[in-house]
C-alpha cells in the first residue's frame, strides 16, 4: 500500500509498506516539492504493487503537499490571464471554445464539424503528426485491392468527343 508522507525537510515522499518477519516496514518510491506525473512515474516503476495516480494526488492533497494541476485546468488559468490582459483569440478558436465549453465532454466524442474535429491536432508535434501519417499509409496498403492483385492500373480513356 502507498501513502504520502512530509519530511523534516519540507518535502514529501511516497511510500509503500510491505510486511516482513520483522513486522511492517516502508521504503521510500519518490521524493517530491510538487506532486507531478513524473513523480508519480518515478514511483511507479519502482512500486511492488500498481498504484492508483488519482489515490496519490489525493493523499498529497490530504498532508499539504502541492500537486499539480491537470494540462486543461492550466491551459485555462494561461488563457484567462491572456484575456485579462486584453489579448484576444482569432475568431474561429472563439466558436471553437466557446462550442466545446457549452457542449462538454461530448463536443470532444461527436465533433460537429471540421473545425472540432481538428481540435485534438491543435497543439500535435511534427512526431505525432508524422506517426499518424505512417499509419494512415499503413492502412491504405492494407485494404483490399479489390482483385486486381498482379495486374496494372486502368483508366478510362478521355475521349473529347465524348465530353
Amino acid at each position: 500500500m502507498a501513502f504520502v508522507t512530509p519530511t523534516s525537510k519540507g518535502k514529501f515522499e511516497i511510500r509503500e509498506s510491505q510486511s516482513t518477519s520483522k513486522g511492517p516496514r516502508s521504503r521510500t518510491l519518490a521524493t517530491f516539492e510538487e506532486l507531478n506525473d513524473r513523480v508519480i512515474e518515478k514511483a511507479q516503476k519502482r512500486a511492488s504493487k500498481p498504484l492508483d495516480p488519482e489515490l496519490l494526488r489525493n493523499a498529497a492533497r490530504k498532508v499539504g503537499a502541492p500537486v499539480e494541476l491537470e494540462p486543461a485546468d492550466r491551459a485555462a488559468r494561461q488563457l484567462i490571464a491572456e484575456l485579462g490582459k486584453g489579448n484576444e483569440l482569432e475568431p474561429r478558436l472563439r466558436r471553437l471554445l466557446t462550442t466545446m465549453l457549452s457542449d462538454g465532454p461530448k463536443a470532444a466524442i461527436a465533433p460537429a464539424g471540421p473545425s472540432q474535429a481538428v481540435a485534438e491536432w491543435m497543439t500535435a508535434t511534427p512526431k505525432e503528426r508524422g506517426k499518424t501519417l505512417v499509419d494512415l499509409l499503413l492502412l491504405a496498403d492494407a485494404l483490399p485491392h479489390g482483385g486486381r492483385k498482379d495486374k496494372p492500373l486502368r483508366f478510362p480513356r478521355l475521349d473529347s468527343k465524348h465530353a
